[in-house]
């Protein structure tokens, strides 16, 4: 049987400027919401030490999680972050704040 798809939504802000702020999403395979949050702060961790070395950022691993980039001087708040399953590409248009597509 294979592994649910989750989401992790982690707040996110700018150290420059505070009050820009939002929410980086992960996506990937996990058996539960503690292996998907700690899946995205692994790719995450590995984007920011590689992007900090000067290195490519590494892609889709086979359990789906990645890092597509690296923004320094953004902020993730990783005891804020919520994991669940995902449903909707645009499940982050329900989360209360205000975005413009």
């Amino acid at each position: 049987m294979p592994l649910p798809y989750f989401e992790v939504d982690v707040p996110i802000r700018n150290t420059q400027t505070p009050d820009l702020k939002g929410i980086h999403v992960f996506t990937g395979w996990a058996d539960s919401r503690s292996a998907a949050l700690k899946a995205a702060h692994e790719v995450y961790d590995a984007a920011r030490a590689a992007a900090e070395a000067g290195r490519e950022i590494p892609h889709a691993g086979p359990d789906g999680w990645c890092a597509c980039g690296y923004r320094p001087g953004w902020e993730l708040d990783w005891p804020a972050a919520q994991a669940g399953l995902w449903r909707s590409p645009y499940s982050w248009l329900n989360s209360g704040s205000s975005f413009e597509l």
